[in-house]
């Protein structure tokens, strides 16, 4: 079991920029391929053997770092691409907190909740949501805090590229952790 944890490496583009979660085997291609520009990583997430080279007589090593950066431009401009919007996403970046007791729940007894309610026009959106308990949400009801008298105790935001791949949340490596939160923008709640 224990090697899925880790069986995802992060790919970047050659700016530096987060691009994807990959498999093991789509990174060996890269890396195959010559389309890896630079690697980064405390070691190698696995060792990969390819095929017998009979001039050489022995057998192609692969090394898969758990951050690898691609040749060639970026097709889209990843910083104007907005994180799409998942419930446990949200929760992990209100740090399991309900934003109007400050309390921190399970995630079980969490809810996304519209700031500016759903029935008078709030989006499903990161700037329109936050978490809270169960209790709350229902006191502040179709109102907006305001009119309920029931203030955030913190501000919705827009997760940053480099937060999102944090707020995925996959099993990440000490290192490939390090290496995103590294670069989170100043005053994230994740850092």
């Amino acid at each position: 079991m224990h090697t899925q944890h880790h069986s995802h490496v992060l790919q970047l583009d050659i700016q530096g920029t987060p691009q994807a979660w990959i498999s093991l085997e789509h990174a060996a291609v890269h890396v195959a391929t010559g389309s890896v520009a630079w690697v980064d990583g405390s070691g190698p997430l696995a060792t990969l053997r390819g095929g017998f080279n009979v001039v050489r007589g022995r057998q192609s090593v692969i090394d898969v770092f758990p951050i690898m950066a691609l040749r060639g431009a970026s097709k889209v401009n990843l910083f104007d691409v907005v994180p799409a919007f998942s419930k446990l996403k949200l929760f992990r970046r209100d740090r399991m907190t309900c934003a109007y007791c400050g309390q921190r729940f399970h995630e079980r007894e969490l809810q996304c909740e519209h700031i500016l309610p759903e029935s008078r026009g709030g989006r499903w959106a990161w700037m329109n949501l936050v978490t809270a308990c169960g209790v709350c949400n229902g006191r502040k009801a179709d109102r907006t805090p305001e009119e309920a008298g029931m203030p955030l105790v913190y501000l919705p935001y827009v997760p940053s590229r480099f937060e999102d791949f944090l707020l995925e949340g996959r099993h990440i490596r000490a290192d490939v952790h390090e290496w995103l939160a590294a670069r989170l923008p100043k005053g994230s709640r994740l850092s």
